[in-house]
């Protein structure tokens, strides 16, 4: 095996995170606060080494990796980034431990959302800013590797939607990486926009700046320890909504409708489920019962229930409401979104819709089977004939995906955490959701005072939902290594 090549790749990316600190350390030195010194020192640090990796490795021609080398770099690549975008937590004074250093850095590379940190009304704006500017860069990087990398690894019936995406967009862009540059620049298109709605809304800028990064990325990282609901604007998280299920939706196809396929995201049946059922009728329905059986406000109801649910579904884990204390129905029905989350070619984590439909295709064949044994069907998606290979590798990572929450969950649990907290801090992670239930993790709390081995525990349950299980579970096997 070769990790020349891979050493390099991952040099290049230190390279890109060592220039990202530069914006924080400026902000910080613009505005007097000597925490730019952190930066600098955590920049200087990541410019080295990946500077090192670059020179050392440097092939002669161009980049070539094979099956094996690919799953190594996606692994690799994700926890190189983690250590040294942790620098400046390890720097400063924010983060008690290095572990809670690692933690905060994982959350928001992977977009979770999770936090460690106490008292971020107080918080350096730099690390404010840094945390954000993580979580966006997280979001892009997971867009570009459900679309490139995952299907070339046929991880969880990717191939599927890379053949998909590769004939519809092929009359657009024909290469792929000019549609790269295309997600690139309709991503932070709709930074901007968001960013700009939400000065408008009565954020100030270097708020609307933060939120916008963590609302597009469907992060959900926040400048306050209260979330949205230190700014208690009803045109704020109406603003965040629309960006969360954006970010939740395939940006491929939002690239499509700016090149004049108006179409294109209407056309995709993941689409429409997930806008239809998932965004529009099960909130609504959630928020009428609860209206009905409560004695609150409609508005009041309607507005907490979509907001947070939206929230949970799109992975995104902004909170505008203590929903810890709502019905138990709400907290089931919440936790069953989370594990659901957004489609794929998002920046949402969870098991994705698009799966969930490939699972809903082969029941409905399966159940038609069993009264009618004559007749032949064959499972389709979109109308388009499911081949077996897509099948056994859906239905290996639904079977991984539950296996992988069971074992973490039951893990965090010995660490002397009790079962709601349990579960819901290792389907947060997994799902790269961010806050949980219970006092602890719900919505009002946060991840500091888990004990150290399930901060642990969580952060390889983060890496494992963004890297979608498969490409990490792979090198845990003796004969991946042997040749």
């Amino acid at each position: 095996m070769n990790f020349q090549p891979i050493l390099y790749v991952i040099g290049l990316l230190l390279l890109a995170l060592g220039v990202l600190m530069i914006a924080p350390a400026i902000l910080d030195w613009a505005t007097n606060d000597p925490a730019w010194v952190l930066f600098a020192e955590s920049a200087a640090l990541t410019l080295l080494f990946g500077a090192l990796f670059v020179f050392a490795n440097r092939p002669s021609g161009e980049v070539e990796l094979s099956l094996r080398e690919t799953f190594i770099l996606t692994t690799g690549a994700w926890l190189a980034l983690s250590l040294f975008a942790s620098l400046p937590f390890v720097f400063s004074t924010v983060t008690p431990s290095y572990a809670d250093s690692l933690f905060e850095a994982i959350s928001a590379l992977t977009t979770t959302g999770a936090t460690v940190i106490v008292g971020l009304d107080y918080a350096p704006k730099g690390l404010l800013l840094w945390r954000a500017l993580l979580q966006w860069m997280g979001g892009i990087g997971i867009i570009v590797m459900a679309m490139t990398v995952l299907p070339l690894l046929r991880i969880g019936g990717m191939q599927l939607f890379r053949s998909e995406f590769s004939d519809r967009s092929e009359k657009v862009l024909p290469r792929v990486s000019q549609i790269t540059k295309a997600i690139f620049w309709t991503y932070s298109g709709l930074t901007g926009i968001c960013a700009m709605l939400l000065l408008f809304a009565g954020m100030s800028s270097f708020d609307a700046i933060c939120h916008a990064f963590t609302s597009v990325s469907t992060g959900g990282l926040t400048n306050y320890d209260r979330s949205i609901a230190h700014f208690n604007s009803s045109l704020i998280e109406l603003i965040l909504m629309v960006f969360m299920v954006l970010g939740a939706a395939p940006l491929i196809l939002q690239v499509r409708v700016l090149y004049g396929d108006y179409g294109a995201l209407w056309r995709d049946s993941q689409f429409r489920t997930y806008l239809l059922l998932f965004v529009l009728a099960v909130p609504t329905t959630l928020a009428l019962f609860r209206w009905w059986t409560s004695s609150l406000p409609f508005l009041q109801t309607t507005r907490q229930t979509f907001f947070n649910y939206i929230s949970i579904m799109t992975t995104s884990g902004y909170v505008s409401a203590d929903y810890d204390h709502w019905e138990s129905y709400v907290i089931v029905l919440f936790l069953g979104a989370m594990f659901i989350g957004g489609c794929t070619g998002s920046t949402a984590g969870g098991f994705k819709i698009f799966r969930l439909k490939i699972v809903y295709a082969l029941t409905k064949v399966q159940m038609y089977k069993q009264y009618k044994t004559h007749v032949v069907r064959i499972p389709t998606y979109d109308g388009q004939e499911i081949a077996m290979p897509i099948i056994l590798s859906v239905v290996t990572f639904l079977t991984l995906f539950f296996l992988s929450f069971g074992l973490l969950s039951l893990a965090v649990a010995a660490t002397g955490l009790d079962f709601l907290t349990s579960i819901s801090a290792t389907a947060g992670c997994l799902t790269n959701t961010g806050p949980g239930f219970g006092h602890l993790v719900g919505p009002m709390g946060n991840y500091a005072h888990l004990p150290l081995s399930a901060k642990w525990i969580l952060m390889f349950a983060m890496i494992l939902g963004r890297l979608e299980l498969i490409t990490v579970l792979v090198l845990f096997r003796p004969s991946f290594w042997r040749k």
